[in-house]
């Protein structure tokens, strides 16, 4: 019965980061996710784009496992982009999708204490191997990071933040 309650608790708080973040969209367009409003080079689309395919990758790589797995950097340079042809309400549906998927793989993993291989990259030549919960809760840790940044760089865009949005 506890094991339940993390993991409905693991779904819950993610949930609620997931939103947090959505807040600093509010009342946005495409145009303005795309700009850039502190010396940074992150936007709101852009980090908008990097949780979609953040939590898409770490839920991809608790699926199959690979121990061969190696990250492509060379995708990087588009990562925290909000491309010509995506728009802030594509990625917001993109990640409900990928949320539903994350909820499904939280509930119907066996044992979270399951120990998975991650990607070695550049930063961490050797494999690491993470259990399940750990990766789910850098899922989380990645999503609550990013929506401090959010917060800043809409703040500077018009004063809004996830605690005033303005009329």
């Amino acid at each position: 019965m506890a094991i339940d309650q993390e993991r409905e608790n693991l779904i819950a708080m993610l949930a609620s980061q997931r939103e947090l973040f959505r807040i600093t969209l509010r009342g946005i367009d495409d145009a303005q996710a795309r700009q850039r409003t502190t010396v940074s080079e992150l936007t709101l689309g852009g980090l908008l784009h990097h949780l979609v395919s953040c939590e898409s990758h770490w839920t991809t790589v608790i699926i199959e496992r690979d121990e061969t797995a190696e990250l492509d950097v060379s995708k990087f340079d588009g990562e925290y982009v909000l491309g010509p042809d995506e728009t802030v309400a594509g990625l917001l549906a993109a990640w409900d999708e990928v949320a539903a998927a994350t909820e499904k793989l939280i509930r119907t993993e066996p044992d979270l204490n399951t120990s998975i291989p991650t990607p070695t990259t550049p930063w961490t030549p050797e494999r690491e191997w993470w259990t399940v919960r750990f990766t789910v809760l850098h899922i989380l840790r990645e999503i609550a990071h990013h929506s401090g940044h959010a917060d800043i760089i809409r703040e500077a865009l018009d004063g809004a933040n996830t605690t005033y949005q303005r009329a």
